[in-house]
């Protein structure tokens, strides 16, 4: 082994531990309990009931419907909305320094405290949401935003767009800033501006840092916990219960650690084929 590699192999040996005792120990031990038997199966050493049942599960099935109707719809709304701030935000004007970081205020509040603070903005008695609404006409009568399919759902993924979309502006801001001034410079020579300047400019060297964006929300949205455990807490008739928070409960209210695992090892199997797809994307980009 080359000295300059053994040098490299030591200073990531530090993070390389941190990574192994927080994710690689526990995820092991959670497919070791998914194959361990629960009380109901017959004895044995291992076992896939336990995988073989949440296919059977209706309240995991739906879930799992959940949470890809959560992720599918807002990373798109994400992405628009942030990408439309970075470029708006990559501009030259008066404050922009000021407007850059209150422009992260939502994604800097806790998600438990976003989820509190909206979930008082959607009550139906109260709640400014519905003034607001009955106040311009587009509402008769107070809605019950979160005691409802689909208002209750269709609240959680508004919170989630606006809390993370501030996160999706951030990361794609840098990647504007890495495009070279030179390339614009030669695009308005060649008579390139406005809409034609973003689509053949900016929109392709942007795709790197779009792919990266998109794989740390997606695997971000499809964990989604707090904002669901916080906002409705998976009602109302588990219409926005997300596989987290399904998890939470069947390991923590029912103290079904081996069911509960199989359900995190799913889920972990889902999220890293998502990532391996985006990272593939992202090679081919690059190539």
């Amino acid at each position: 082994m080359a000295p300059n590699t053994k040098t490299g192999l030591l200073f990531v040996l530090p993070a390389l531990s941190v990574v192994a005792f927080v994710l690689v120990i526990p995820v092991g031990q959670a497919f070791v309990y998914s194959l361990t038997p629960g009380f109901d199966d017959p004895p044995g050493w291992f076992t896939f009931n336990h995988y073989l049942n949440l296919w059977e599960d209706v309240t995991f099935l739906e879930s799992l419907y959940n949470t890809s109707l959560f992720t599918v719809v807002t990373i798109p709304a994400e992405l628009i909305i942030g990408l439309t701030i970075a470029v708006m935000l990559n501009k030259k004007f008066r404050l922009r320094g000021l407007v850059r970081v209150a422009i992260l205020f939502p994604w800097a509040l806790p998600t438990a405290l976003n989820a509190i603070m909206w979930r008082w903005m959607f009550n139906s008695e109260f709640g400014i949401i519905n003034a607001l609404l009955m106040q311009i006409g587009m509402i008769e009568q107070p809605l019950n935003w979160l005691g409802k399919d689909p208002l209750a759902m269709i609240a959680m993924m508004c919170v989630s767009t606006w809390k993370t979309s501030s996160f999706m502006a951030l990361l794609l801001l840098a990647g504007l800033q890495m495009i070279p001034k030179d390339l614009y410079e030669s695009g308005k020579i060649d008579g390139t501006t406005g809409w034609s300047e973003f689509r053949y400019i900016t929109l392709p060297m942007l795709k790197p840092a779009i792919v990266v964006a998109l794989l740390l929300r997606t695997m971000d949205a499809f964990r989604v916990f707090e904002l669901p455990f916080n906002l409705t807490d998976g009602g109302p008739v588990n219409s926005t219960e997300t596989v987290s928070l399904y998890a939470y409960r069947v390991i923590f209210d029912y103290v079904e650690f081996n069911y509960g695992s199989s359900i995190v090892i799913v889920q972990f199997l889902i999220i890293m084929a998502m990532s391996l797809i985006y990272i593939r994307s992202l090679k081919t980009e690059s190539s």
